[in-house]
């Protein structure tokens, strides 16, 4: 597997992974309606567009992972589905908070797999909100990096 800090964001690219944006969501995001991630679908190409830093794991050339990052946040972090459980999200993690200097997160609560993530690699949970930034009845959990947890691995 090798992990690239994208600068060059073409139709193709942005394409292959909204496909690993969906193969995540409909293994993950079980919440959701077929009519939300067809909603949410048309905005993913914005989104990866408009991240301040993208970074994409590829397997044989093709595209499997993805993390978007901002002032400090990830924003977006998606595995395809077949890739799950690999360790290619940990490694994304990772690489993004020595390069990055990740510190905080916000994840679906209806999400149980990704909040154990996230915990697993150290962060906490701060504050809670009962609907998504779109209004959207999906609560969400605002984490931050616990750095005295990871010191201790």
């Amino acid at each position: 597997m090798k992990i690239a800090i994208v600068e060059q964001r073409d139709a193709y690219l942005i394409e292959r992974l909204t496909q690993v944006w969906e193969s995540s969501v409909r293994a993950t995001h079980t919440f959701l309606s077929e009519g939300d991630i067809v909603e949410i679908r048309d905005y993913v190409p914005m989104a990866l567009q408009g991240v301040a830093h993208l970074v994409v794991a590829y397997e044989d050339d093709v595209a499997v992972a993805f993390m978007g990052v901002e002032n400090q946040r990830l924003e977006m972090l998606f595995v395809a589905d077949d890739m799950r459980g690999g360790g290619i999200g940990r490694r994304l993690l990772e690489f993004g908070i020595a390069n990055y200097d990740i510190c905080e997160v916000t994840v679906n609560e209806q999400n149980p797999q990704a909040v154990a993530f996230y915990e697993h690699l150290g962060f906490k949970a701060y504050r809670r909100s009962e609907c998504d930034e779109q209004g959207r009845p999906f609560p969400l959990l605002y984490m931050q990096l616990d750095r005295s947890l990871r010191e201790s691995e």
